[in-house]
């Protein structure tokens, strides 16, 4: 069995004096993609951004390749390699297609070789944006915004690459294309990933756990063969 990548134990969080999280808990391991599922309002997003250090947590505690990380900053977990990648995906829009990816190099110091490598990679990964260097990505259809800001996020070589809703408002060729990548990353053995998202049959695809939450707390969790329609309909379904 793989190693724990990511551990997230009994968390709890609030938002506005309010508890969103109620004792979160839940694992990726080195080299596996999961799902983190559930209906709108049961504190996925939350949870990710108490992973990433945008939200602080009240209890619990999450470790990243066995180092404690929930008192560090939202900055020095990215460093320790976490890439985050919301939903919204907030890439720069009126910075160039090859701006917007210079950041990802430049933040975490990658140069010379090693750069020009990591855009190679990504160009065979996302063969438009090799097409659209010059482009802003203010212009660019939600599909293509998407690739680039994996891409993006590719670029800080990560040991994480955290995914909110990804297929949300993609036409389904995009979706496909975004879904074989992101099972070769994970073939590839290069990263871990972890996915928000509700779309059953994306997950069922390429996942291969997944944990459902409701109500701030994970119900339900096992390997995506176990994500049957009798789950869907008790724990996903409106």
């Amino acid at each position: 069995m793989s190693e724990i990548l990511l551990s997230v134990s009994n968390v709890e969080a609030d938002i506005a004096g309010s508890r969103i999280l109620r004792g979160v808990n839940f694992e990726v391991r080195t080299g596996e993609l999961v799902a983190l599922m559930g209906r709108n309002g049961v504190g996925k997003t939350t949870t990710l951004r108490t992973i990433t250090g945008v939200l602080g947590i009240k209890a619990g505690s999450i470790t990243l390749d066995g180092q404690r990380i929930e008192r560090m900053t939202a900055e020095a977990r990215a460093k320790s390699g976490i890439a985050y990648v919301p939903q919204g995906r907030d890439i720069f829009p009126l910075l160039t297609v090859e701006e917007n990816l210079h950041i990802g190099l430049v933040v975490h110091g990658r140069k010379g070789k090693e750069a020009k490598d990591a855009l190679d990679r990504v160009y065979t990964l996302f063969p438009v944006l090799k097409e659209m260097l010059a482009r802003k990505g203010g212009v660019l259809s939600g599909g293509q915004q998407q690739q680039l800001a994996i891409a993006r996020a590719l670029l800080t070589k990560p040991k994480l690459l955290i995914l909110d809703e990804p297929t949300e408002g993609i036409q389904p060729s995009i979706i496909d294309l975004i879904g074989d990548t992101l099972k070769k990353l994970k073939n590839d053995g290069e990263l871990s990933i972890l996915l928000v998202e509700q779309y059953v049959d994306f997950c069922r695809e390429i996942a291969d756990r997944f944990y459902a939450m409701d109500r701030g707390a994970v119900t339900i969790s096992g390997p995506i063969a176990d994500l049957t329609d009798e789950v869907v309909k008790e724990h996903l379904q409106v």
